[in-house]
């Protein structure tokens, strides 16, 4: 059994992958660097990894500043690196300058990745196969949570409250756009909201109050996925909860985000700080329960390790709590939901992170032997 106890003896190498290919790749860095300082250098031995827009991975000794600004990619240390697949390994291949290769032993590894080919199962499979411990959810989880549409689904099977959708692919939204719009209006009502399937933190997202704005909104979403989910309108407050572990999963009680404008946008999250957040939300105590309970019970349904986001919509008019999405690796910056609501109920980040590498040793061990 994994205890913290073992890692303040030995400190633990962790690998830290920040960057990647998505539309998230900036607000990644910043995550990143927020994980970076605040990790006892006494527990962890600290790796950074980073992969630039166009799919390079870097070894780099770049400070959380270098990181967070885009201005590490340029420092004369970095050096190639891979996760090699190889279980032998256990760890990560250098390319140095002089032409050698070299092998660093990783003993976990913290995918600070969001959106597509990071957060989306995809880095997780590389590290299953190379049978190295990783925070986060699995490969399932990770690639069930990124596609609405498939999250959805599951949602509705659990008996998870969501409100009313519809999907349809490219080639579908192709070859019957008039059909398909009129089935939207019939089945949704006006305004719509649009969102590319398998983008995250709302890139891609708009919202149509008409048959013209509808058209835009599917040509923007397809300039992200192939694939485009619509949702009805819900006049509701935001919330989130943040869910932590498995058997069980535990949940805080909601904070509530208040949009700076009219639905929460990637700028509000990440780069204007317009959005305020507010822990507990403003919800009676019998709500904020049903929304934690909830937020366990979709958790759990789709297969959830580690951490995730769980966010909902409470309508004004019923009070009905309806599910949104699950972010399985949240964002970890300093406006940042989830560490915020890991705090309110006393856990600061340094403890929270020592809390998600145990779980990702023990899942590890639980999972593999």
């Amino acid at each position: 059994m994994y205890s913290e106890e073992n890692s303040a003896a030995h400190p633990l190498c962790v690998a830290l992958l920040f960057g990647g290919l998505s539309s998230e790749h900036e607000v990644s860095r910043v995550s990143a660097g927020t994980f970076a300082d605040n990790m006892d250098p006494e527990k962890y031995e600290l790796i950074k990894i980073g992969i630039t827009k166009d799919g390079r991975w870097l070894y780099t000794e770049a400070s959380s500043a270098q990181m967070a600004d885009g201005s590490w990619e340029e420092l004369p240390g970095n050096m190639p690196c891979a996760i090699s697949p190889d279980r032998a390994d256990h760890g990560a291949i250098l390319f140095t300058p002089a032409g050698h290769v070299e092998k660093l032993h990783i003993d976990v590894v913290i995918p600070a990745l969001h959106g597509l080919w990071g957060e989306d199962g995809t880095v997780q499979g590389l590290l299953e196969l190379a049978g190295i411990p990783y925070v986060g959810c699995g490969v399932l989880a990770s690639a069930v949570c990124m596609d609405k549409a498939v999250a959805n689904t599951l949602f509705a099977a659990s008996g998870i409250p969501h409100c009313a959708w519809a999907a349809y692919t490219r080639a579908q939204l192709e070859a019957d756009p008039d059909g398909i719009r009129a089935a939207l209006e019939e089945k949704l009502g006006w305004p719509i909201f649009v969102k590319p399937a398998n983008a995250g933190s709302s890139v891609g997202i708009s919202k149509a109050s008409n048959a013209a704005e509808l058209t835009d909104a599917i040509k923007l979403a397809l300039e992200n996925d192939r694939k485009v989910v619509f949702e009805s309108f819900v006049d509701g407050q935001e919330v989130e909860c943040a869910v932590i572990g498995s058997e069980p999963a535990f949940s805080t009680r909601p904070g509530e985000i208040l949009a700076g404008a009219e639905f929460y946008t990637y700028d509000d999250k990440y780069k204007n700080g317009v959005s305020e957040t507010l822990i507990p939300a403003r919800l009676s105590e019998e709500k904020l329960d049903e929304v934690k309970d909830y937020a366990a019970r979709a958790y759990t349904a789709v297969g959830c390790e580690g951490l995730a986001r769980c966010d909902f919509f409470v309508e004004r008019s019923t009070g009905r709590v309806l599910i949104n999405e699950i972010n399985t690796f949240p964002g970890f910056t300093s406006i940042s939901m989830y560490p915020k609501l890991m705090e309110h109920e006393g856990t600061p980040l340094p403890q929270l992170i020592d809390r998600l590498v145990a779980l990702a040793m023990e899942r590890a061990v639980a999972h593999h032997g």
